[in-house]
C-alpha cells in the first residue's frame, strides 16, 4: 500500500504461469476508509474477486493503518464537541441613568481639546469656567460609550455624565453665565443650559423642578433646580454635560477629583 495526501493506493498480484506475476494497482479515497475498519477488508475482498488475485501484496505498515482506520471510527462514533463561545459577563448597567440619544459623530473630543482646553482655563475668569460640580453623587454613568440602559445589547453614545441622587436634591450652577435654556427638552426632560462664554454652555438634565428662567444672570453656586427622573431616564440622577463650541466634550476636562466618601455629604 501506498500512501498520499488524498489516497490509499494497493498493490494486488496475479499469478498467471510459474514464472508470470502482473501487479494491479487499486486506489481507494481516504475519506471512503475513515468510518469503518471493515472499509479496508471489503475493499481488500473485492479486488480479489474482481481480479482472481492469489496474493496480496502490502507494505508492513497495513495492519498500522487498520488501527489508524479503526481509531478514526471510534472517534466518529463520538458527538463532535463544538467549541463553545467565551462567555463574557455583560456590562453593568446602572438603574439610575439615561440621557438623550445622540451620534457619536457629535462628540467634540479629538486631539485638540486639551490645547482648547487650556486656553479656555488661562484666558476665561475662573467664575465662568465650570470646575465644581453641580451636584454631588455616585457617577452612575461617564462620558462616551455605553450599554443602552434601557436593555439590550446595543451600545449608544452618552454626551455626559449621569450623578446620582434622590429626587429633589439640590442642583447648582458650577460657574458663573447666563441661562439659555429651561424648559422640557426631549430626552433631556426638564433642563437648563448655561453659557458661560468662550464657546462653553452646560447642561443639567432630567430635572423635577427648574429654578430659573431664560435670561437670567447665574452666579457660582447658585441653585437652578432639583434632581427627578424627567425625559429620557430610568431613575432620579442629574445628566451634567459640558460643551464646547456646542459639541458635548468630557465634563472631567474642567471637574476636580469627587470625594471619595460621598456617605459623608450632608444633603
Amino acid at each position: 500500500m501506498q500512501k498520499n495526501d488524498k489516497f490509499y493506493t494497493f498493490l494486488f498480484a496475479q499469478k498467471y504461469s510459474k514464472d508470470r506475476i502482473v501487479i494491479k494497482r487499486v486506489a481507494l479515497r481516504k475519506s471512503y476508509l475513515q468510518f469503518t475498519s471493515l472499509g479496508v477488508i471489503f475493499a481488500l475482498a473485492l479486488g480479489a474477486a474482481a481480479f482472481g488475485i492469489n496474493k496480496v501484496i502490502i507494505n508492513s505498515n497495513f495492519a498500522d493503518t487498520v488501527a489508524h482506520v479503526s481509531a478514526l471510527r471510534q472517534v466518529s462514533a463520538q458527538p463532535l464537541e463544538q467549541p463553545q463561545p467565551e462567555l463574557q459577563q455583560p456590562a453593568e448597567i446602572a438603574s439610575n441613568s439615561g440621557g438623550p440619544e445622540e451620534n457619536a459623530d457629535v462628540t467634540g473630543e479629538n486631539s485638540e481639546i486639551d490645547s482648547e482646553v487650556a486656553v479656555i482655563l488661562k484666558n476665561s475668569d475662573p467664575a465662568n469656567v465650570p470646575t465644581m460640580w453641580a451636584h454631588l453623587g455616585k457617577i452612575n454613568n461617564e462620558f462616551g460609550f455605553r450599554r443602552n440602559p434601557f436593555g439590550g445589547r446595543a451600545y449608544e453614545f452618552h454626551p455626559g455624565m449621569d450623578i446620582d441622587g434622590e429626587r429633589g436634591d439640590d442642583v447648582i450652577a458650577p460657574a458663573n453665565g447666563t441661562v439659555i435654556w429651561a424648559g422640557y427638552k426631549g430626552g433631556y426632560g426638564n433642563m437648563v443650559e448655561i453659557d458661560h462664554g468662550n464657546g462653553l454652555t452646560t447642561c443639567y438634565g432630567h430635572m423635577s423642578k427648574l429654578e430659573t428662567e431664560v435670561g437670567k444672570t447665574i452666579t457660582r453656586g447658585q441653585l437652578i433646580g432639583l434632581i427627578g427622573s424627567t425625559g429620557r431616564s430610568t431613575g432620579p440622577h442629574l445628566h451634567f454635560e459640558v460643551r464646547l463650541n456646542e459639541k458635548p466634550i468630557n465634563p472631567r476636562h474642567f471637574l476636580p477629583p469627587e470625594p471619595t466618601d460621598l456617605t459623608s455629604i450632608a444633603k
